[in-house]
């Protein structure tokens, strides 16, 4: 895609059908099964006692990246997110990288939503539930956005029942102890950190909503809005069913837990609800699984309009106007991975990737102008500084892991340069 294509009419452009409350709902699928389900308990095992302080941290850094994709997205309302920024303000090569970085770390997002989908559906297949989760969903994807979201609504709305339902139980219960929410001996920075940069990935939903700016309604209008109320309403979530299950688990049992919000249930004496735990863990991932899916087949585009990706993946579908080859893909790969991944290994890995994605996108929004929307000037700078520290406290496996990949990707990029030269 060329730099004209940005304000000009793009070849085989998507089409625009989404609005604010469909922006929104898209944000809040990824976020919520992502964030409570999948990464509460790694975060509070890094940081025992300071897990509020943790979440808190990821939110300053969610926010600061939030506020600097929607003043971009506003500009440049085209498919591909952070890689279409880093293009135009920093260069092809920062463009390139946030976008390597992002569909190699969604990918692993992906396979940790379907195996979270897997765990909780048929703990005993769960490898098995996944990849048909992948495969059904990748089917409603291709069928239209518009769908999509509708689908999305649902799950979003079952989701935030199923966690109403464990706060009212846990905070109601005689087994809830507000002193188990006091920061003590237990906490260390480097803790702190870690549990942050952990549950960013339960924050980075909001990207679905700036990738998706080639199929959004008035988008300088709707994206601005969209991104801040998503976040919002999850942090809000977040805040409170995390405060719940900490006053009823403790830091100690729920670091240790791997089905939290349903330990929480049965400790708060709530037994009945565990099943209902189980039911609404398994939608709200697919929900997550579904918006990831779309966002990543959209970068997906964006790189293969560009030649970054076989040119083939470029193709809009002439009937629903979707992506569909780079959906299939997408679909075919996640599937493969959803096989034989480790949930909690990919979440770490998948917060690094994604924290290397905001800071060029912080980056590019240093750069904008007042005409041009920029934010306050300490919102890039905290975003920048925020994102790399986060990713590298994250555990030492997931640094090399996610460094070694953006360092593949940078020498496919240099390999591609030599060549065409």
């Amino acid at each position: 895609m060329s730099k004209s294509s940005i304000t000009g009419r793009i070849p085989d452009e998507l089409n625009r059908r989404l609005g604010v409350p469909d922006a929104v709902v898209i944000g809040l699928g990824s976020m919520i099964g992502a964030g409570i389900f999948a990464a509460l308990a790694p975060a509070a095992h890094a940081a025992g006692s300071g897990l509020l302080l943790g979440l808190a941290l990821a939110a300053v850094v969610a926010y600061c990246n939030a506020t600097s994709s929607a003043r971009l997205a506003a500009r440049y309302p085209a498919s591909g997110g952070t890689y279409v920024y880093g293009r135009e303000r920093l260069g092809d090569f920062w463009g390139y990288l946030a976008g390597w970085a992002f569909v190699v770390g969604k990918t692993a997002s992906c396979a940790a939503m379907a195996l979270t989908v897997g765990a909780y559906v048929w703990p005993g297949q769960a490898h098995a539930v996944a990849v048909a989760a992948v495969v059904a969903l990748t089917a409603v994807n291709y069928a239209g956005v518009q769908k999509s979201a509708w689908l999305t609504r649902a799950i979003v709305a079952v989701a935030l029942s199923v966690l109403a339902a464990v706060a009212v139980a846990a905070l109601t219960s005689g087994a809830a102890d507000a002193g188990r929410l006091d920061l003590g001996g237990d906490m260390t920075f480097g803790g702190v950190l870690q549990a942050a940069g952990l549950l960013f990935f339960a924050f980075a939903g909001y990207a679905r909503i700036a990738t998706l700016g080639e199929e959004v309604r008035d988008p300088r209008r709707t994206i601005p809005r969209a991104i801040p109320i998503a976040l919002g309403i999850t942090l809000a979530v977040y805040a409170v069913v995390a405060v719940a299950v900490l006053a009823v688990l403790g830091p100690q049992d729920l670091g240790r837990a791997t089905a939290p919000l349903s330990d929480a249930a049965r400790a708060a004496g709530a037994d009945w609800l565990a099943p209902v735990v189980r039911v609404g863990a398994a939608v709200a991932a697919l929900g997550s699984l579904l918006a990831l899916i779309l966002g990543v087949s959209r970068t997906t585009l964006a790189m293969a309009r560009d030649r970054h990706l076989p040119h083939a993946l470029a193709a809009v579908h002439p009937k629903y106007k979707v992506p569909h080859r780079a959906e299939l893909v997408v679909g075919a790969v996640v599937a493969a991975v959803a096989a034989t991944a480790d949930v909690r290994g990919a979440i770490g890995f998948s917060s690094f990737g994604v924290l290397a994605y905001y800071a060029v996108a912080n980056a590019s929004a240093w750069t904008l102008g007042p005409e041009e929307g920029r934010p306050h000037p300490l919102v890039p700078v905290v975003g920048v500084a925020g994102c790399l520290v986060l990713a590298f406290a994250l555990p030492v496996s997931s640094v090399i892991s996610g460094a070694a990949v953006l360092a593949v990707g940078a020498a496919v990029y240099a390999v591609r340069r030599r060549l065409a030269r």
